[in-house]
Order: structure tokens, then C-alpha cells, then sequence
């Protein structure tokens, strides 16, 4: 699936200049970067919630799901907002117990917790198939045993459903455990993206380098 070259600029200023590039099904990719770097702005465009200059947007049958930094909770229980993306009763079960919700079920989700929160939405937009998942820092709220259980839940979505997945992430350590390919963003701009190896551990470009001796310490 080809995304086309895009800009996004505010008040005359570009924050954002992609190339353009082409997913492939049953890959993760990481996009890694420090603040401000425009990862944010990446996955929002893709998921068609902000307006690039021009072009940018996935092919229209395209079906994408998004996950944004700050989910929503809708006030019904848990439960109940996993059922309002698939009625699939069974599967919303599965997703629960594999993120370790199901004692949250009956619980009003907008009482939840920073890191349930976070849980509860990743179940509900796993209820679905989608061609593309964007996920914007998905497990930033949550401790080391439930970012464990999201990556383990990532990977085996990814593999089941075969759909290109984008995993914006500030950890290093995350990228390297579960992605396929690596973008790097430095200033608003892609500096450098290939194999999980290669930028991780071989990257080309001195930017890459100065990003992962100062942030993979």
C-alpha cells in the first residue's frame, strides 16, 4: 500500500515533509524520534484526522484503524465500549483477558484509570480487522507487565489479521523488541528508515546516531 508524498505546514513554517513510502502487509513499523519531531503529525494525517498540504491519505478502501495519545472513553462500562466496534461477544472476552481487563468489564470505562484507559481502547479498536492500525504511543500509560501483554497482543494481531501496522513509540527499547522496519523523524523530516537492524543498530545518518547514543542510554 503506497502513501504519497506530503507537507504539513502552520502559519507559513513546515513541520512535516514525508517522502512518501509503501507499506507492506504483516509488518510493524516503529516511527521513533524525540519530541516535537513530527511522529505525531504522521499518524495523524494517515489516519485522516488532520489535513496535509496535499496528497498524503491512504488509498480510499483502505480500512485504518487509529489509535490517538489521549483515548476516549465513552461513559458505559468497559464491556460495552469494547461491543460498540464489533458484537462479537467472544472475541471482546478474548481481548479483555489477553490485556487484563476482564475484572474491569462491568465497570463505567470513564472511571477507568490512565493505564486501563489505554488497555480498554487498544481492546476495543483490536475488535476489528483493519488494513492499517496507527497507534500513537499505545502503551506510554502502562507498567511493564501490561506493556508486555500489549506488545504480545500486537504482534499476534499483526500476524492474524495481516495488516500493515504503524506504532508511534517513544521507546527504543519497544521498537526493538517488536517492529520490522524503523522510521526515524528529526525535525520534521524522515531522516532514516529501513530494517529494525539497520537503524537501530547500524544507522547511517549522524542524526540517528546522536538520537540513539543520547536516548537508548
Amino acid at each position: 500500500m503506497n502513501i504519497q508524498a506530503f507537507s504539513k505546514t502552520y502559519d507559513g513554517v513546515t513541520v512535516l515533509s514525508f517522502p512518501g513510502m509503501d507499506l507492506q502487509p504483516g509488518k510493524i513499523y516503529a516511527v521513533i524520534g524525540a519530541n516535537g519531531s513530527g511522529k505525531s503529525t504522521f499518524a495523524k494525517i494517515l489516519a485522516g484526522v488532520l489535513p496535509a498540504d496535499r496528497a498524503g491519505k491512504l488509498r480510499d478502501d483502505a480500512a485504518v484503524g487509529y489509535l490517538p495519545q489521549k483515548p476516549y472513553a465513552f461513559r458505559m462500562s468497559t464491556g460495552q465500549n469494547l461491543l460498540l466496534n464489533g458484537k462479537d461477544a467472544a472475541r471482546a472476552a478474548e481481548l479483555m483477558d489477553a490485556l487484563q481487563i476482564r475484572h474491569l468489564e462491568h465497570k463505567r470505562a470513564d472511571r477507568l484509570s490512565g493505564g486501563e484507559t489505554a488497555r480498554m481502547a487498544l481492546a476495543r479498536l483490536m475488535m476489528k480487522r483493519y488494513d492499517v492500525v496507527i497507534l500513537d504511543e499505545p502503551t506510554a500509560a502502562m507498567d511493564m507487565e501490561t506493556t508486555a501483554a500489549a506488545e504480545t497482543l500486537l504482534l499476534r494481531y499483526t500476524r492474524q489479521t495481516g495488516c500493515a501496522l504503524i506504532l508511534v513509540t517513544h521507546s527504543l527499547q519497544q521498537a526493538r523488541r517488536v517492529a520490522d522496519e524503523v522510521l526515524f523523524f528529526h525535525k520534521g523530516r524522515l531522516m532514516e528508515f529501513g530494517a529494525r537492524e539497520q537503524v537501530l543498530f547500524a544507522p547511517t545518518r549522524p542524526e540517528t546516531r546522536k538520537f540513539l547514543e543520547f536516548y537508548g542510554k
